[in-house]
């Protein structure tokens, strides 16, 4: 009964184990096979031809994902680069600011220095440390006082025109009340001493900022842009240093005067430097000296 069992099971796999030999006997030969033209394996062409999709989706994928990295590196790199370039923008933006207040700065005292041959007088150069705030401005603290030769009512000026007059003195510090301030005045004249008769007084209008010239005969020919200069003769400003320009006349008549408004020359809202000058007046001759036929002995 095993034998024929056997026998019958041999029977029955016969064709299987003849599947399986002649599916590798085509493998064998498959894989042996080769193209008459290139003398390549067939089966190698096969598998490249099968793995060839495959293959184009990987790279693709690779390249996308490689391009993707790539960009956001350089983007990373940009966003370095236009930070430095801003950082360096920022900084060659300060040196020129700070190169652009030094030359002003330069430009500034060289006007305080010429002031020196213009007036004749000696001057002491000062800073503006502090100012007024409550007045519009009209009156400044500098950091020159008596230890630098600065006394009272010495008048302080710039290179486009008087300032005002020392009201206050420390050791190292002086207030200066400005032109503009109310209770500022000075002797004035319209044009030069030897050219005009328009002579009259200046006086501070507080906060328009402007000055206006009282006293000017309405005979005498006042006109916009006319430049105003000091007399002398109010014991304070030496004669011929700039007040301002003209910017507002109202004519008078023989009996009344001009009203005239003027524009300070100094830029006094932008002060940082000033001069004061060294300035002692003239004394001036007791009575008893110029007046004739006065008997000086008599008490």
């Amino acid at each position: 009964m095993a034998a024929i069992r056997t026998q019958k099971e041999i029977r029955q796999r016969a064709p299987i184990w003849l599947a399986i030999l002649l599916f590798a006997n085509l493998v064998i030969m498959a894989v042996d096979a080769r193209d008459n033209g290139t003398r390549q394996r067939l089966i190698r062409v096969w598998i490249q031809a099968l793995a060839s999709p495959a293959q184009s989706i990987s790279s693709r994928a690779s390249g996308a994902g490689s391009s993707f990295i790539g960009q956001i590196i350089n983007f990373r790199k940009s966003a370095i680069e236009n930070d430095r370039l801003k950082e360096e923008l920022s900084q060659a933006r300060l040196e020129l600011r700070n190169a652009h207040e030094t030359w002003a700065e330069n430009e500034r005292l060289k006007g305080l220095l010429s002031l020196k041959e213009k007036t004749g007088y000696d001057q002491v150069a000062a800073r503006v440390i502090a100012r007024d705030s409550s007045l519009w401005f009209n009156t400044i603290t500098i950091n020159r006082g008596t230890v630098n030769g600065v006394a009272l009512n010495m008048p302080v000026v710039t290179a486009g025109g008087i300032v005002g007059r020392v009201i206050a003195v420390s050791p190292w510090t002086a207030q200066v009340m400005m032109i503009t301030d109310e209770k500022a005045a000075a002797g004035a004249i319209v044009g030069q001493l030897s050219e005009s008769g328009a002579l009259g007084s200046v006086r501070g209008l507080g906060e328009s900022g402007l000055i206006e010239m009282h006293y000017v005969s309405g005979l005498q020919k006042v006109e916009v842009g006319d430049y105003i200069l000091t007399t002398g003769q109010d014991g304070i400003y030496p004669p011929g240093l700039s007040v301002g320009e003209v910017v507002q006349v109202k004519h008078g008549t023989a009996t009344q005067p001009h009203q005239i408004l003027i524009k300070p020359g100094a830029k006094l809202d932008q002060l940082e430097e000033v001069a004061v000058l060294l300035y002692h007046p003239p004394q001036r001759p007791a009575p008893e000296q110029t007046l004739p036929n006065v008997d000086k002995t008599r008490k």
